[in-house]
């Protein structure tokens, strides 16, 4: 198969991306951000909605960030040139009327403590990124730690679906095997299906709280967004790792912290216990592949049979529209990376072992 758009350093699938978090930009308050290449200007107006729109003025090239939010729309600061939430031009003081002008505005959404931003067509195609298992639930969150890792965020992803490494990193004594699931064209879910470890005194000791296999699973979300649950059958933990692409191929993330929202003050008191539980899992899964991403330069030429469920993800990834850095216009890629799926069969020495 060949690639156009995983790990690729200039590209990205169309998404939807966090921006910032929600308590850092007030009512009335406007901030500069640059999201994947394009500058953007955030501001959260009178009704409380957060707007994000291109940032330079369409007069004279002024930065928006540096202007002030008047109701629900946003003045520039050079010549106060003032614009509603849909980018529409509807006050020049100078002329004392509006100008047929328009700036483009993206569509913007919270939750898990974030701001979030679509980036791609107009409307958007899918949902924001959630937990599977809490579709349909109001959810407590709390941000945890913000990284910055020496690769493309496409191949931070794949960490968590790497079956052979938590043997050879984590040290765990089982073998894993991932069941895959499309849930749309933008998610794709890699559940274990195995149990194992009968060896290990660890693994007898916890194996009273499993009916069945250990619970683990990575949903996916735009190739760079991925939500893990882990724990035993009558409690899980989740963790969503929210990656964007960084100039030059780099990743930035950010690691929230979910749980099922609980009523009363009982509720929220367990679930801040849950919470910093769920921040000592994430520490789990964050110690050990560091360096790795510090200094990897990925090229899958020889995948295994253990590598299956690495193959299917950048599948997966292939088939979601890329967008390109900066410009965010459709990506076309200017060479082509060939990755063979993995071989079940005897291979000679220069194929899939």
């Amino acid at each position: 198969m060949q690639t156009q758009t995983f790990n690729h350093p200039t590209a990205f699938i169309a998404g939807w991306y966090w921006a910032l978090p929600s308590c850092e930009l007030k009512r009335s308050q406007v901030k500069p951000v640059t999201l994947l290449g394009k500058d953007l200007a955030i501001y959260r107006n009178a009704d409380g909605k957060a707007i994000a729109i291109d940032a330079y003025c369409p007069h004279m090239g002024a930065h928006f960030a540096e202007g002030t939010v008047d109701g629900k729309g946003l003045r520039c600061f050079f010549h106060n040139w003032k614009f509603d939430e849909q980018g529409n031009c509807i006050d020049v003081p100078c002329l004392g009327k509006a100008l047929p002008l328009q700036i483009k505005t993206w569509h913007t959404a919270e939750r898990y403590g974030m701001i979030w931003v679509w980036v791609g067509k107009d409307i958007p195609q899918q949902p924001l990124p959630y937990v599977p298992e809490l579709k349909y639930d109001e959810c407590d969150a709390l941000l945890g730690s913000r990284f910055l890792k020496n690769c493309h965020p496409n191949v931070v992803m794949i960490n968590a679906i790497d079956a052979h490494h938590f043997n050879t990193v984590h040290k765990l004594p089982f073998e894993i095997i991932f069941d895959k699931q499309e849930l749309n064209k933008n998610a794709i879910t890699f559940r274990n299906t195995t149990r194992g470890g009968e060896k290990s005194w660890f693994i007898k000791l916890i194996r009273p709280l499993y009916k069945k296999e250990i619970t683990y699973q990575m949903c996916y979300w735009y190739g760079s967004t991925g939500t893990v649950t882990v724990g035993p059958d009558f409690f899980h933990f989740h963790i969503m790792f929210a990656l964007r692409l960084r100039e030059n191929g780099k990743t930035e993330g950010q690691t929230i912290l979910i749980a099922k929202k609980r009523s009363g003050l009982g509720g929220w008191l367990f679930n801040r216990a849950v919470l910093w539980l769920t921040k000592l899992v994430a520490n789990y899964f964050a110690k050990g592949d560091t360096q790795v991403f510090q200094s990897i330069q990925f090229n899958l030429k020889t995948p295994t049979k253990a590598d299956q469920s690495i193959v299917q993800f950048i599948q997966h990834v292939e088939g979601q529209e890329g967008l390109t850095w900066g410009s965010w216009e459709t990506y076309s890629p200017p060479q082509s990376l060939e990755i063979r799926p993995p071989c079940l069969k005897v291979c000679t020495p220069n194929e899939i072992v």
